[in-house]
């Protein structure tokens, strides 16, 4: 099917240009979000009749998102979840939970502006893409961590995890076979050695 874009879209077009769609893309997404119009002669007239005034609003658009971008564009933002000692989260952190972790800092992002392929599973630093307008993009650092000691720690260059980083570096002495047992010990009668 064919559409003329009313925005610029990423690996489609920009505004104005007459492509080729899958139809099922046009009839689900483009035509019912307002982002196209069908390619015929009636809705070619009614884009050049608007054209200006979707120029217009898609300006006033991209500079409130570029306003927003300068604030929000190399943040960094800690997120406090639950994890094993091998930094494998007991959850995971989804395009849901940056999009409410960026609301409570003031930002007004919604989940589907999050470019995240798939669901973040460790702890660790992360850099996240943030879709504000078709032409403006920009990457926040999420911080994912068991506490905001560790956080810090993270931020810092520390690596959490394996178990020497949690628990110190001795982890290994103590776990020693003769912190548990005295081999000097004399068994006591009845007992039978192992």
């Amino acid at each position: 099917m064919e559409v003329i874009l009313l925005e610029r879209i990423a690996r489609l077009g920009q505004m104005g240009d007459t492509v080729k769609v899958k139809d099922g893309f046009a009839r689900n997404f483009l035509l019912p979000k307002g982002k196209a119009l069908r390619a015929n002669e009636a809705n070619k007239k009614k884009f050049e009749g608007q054209r200006a005034q979707l120029e217009a609003r898609n300006l006033e658009r991209k500079s409130e998102a570029e306003a927003v971008a300068e604030k929000l564009d190399g943040t960094t933002f800690i997120v406090v979840r639950s994890a094993g000692e091998t930094g494998q989260l007991y959850g995971s952190v989804s395009t849901r939970d940056i999009a409410d972790i960026l609301s409570e800092e003031g930002f007004s992002v919604a989940r589907n502006q999050v470019e995240l392929n798939h669901p973040i599973k460790t702890i660790g630093l992360t850099n996240i893409a943030i879709a504000l307008h078709p032409e403006v993009e920009v990457t926040i650092t999420l911080n994912i961590a068991r506490s905001t000691d560790e956080a810090e720690r993270q931020a810092r260059g520390e690596m959490l995890t394996t178990a020497e980083a949690i628990y110190g570096e001795d982890i290994n002495e103590n776990a020693r076979p003769d912190n548990f047992f005295d081999p000097n010990a004399e068994f006591e009668e009845g007992e039978e050695e192992a």
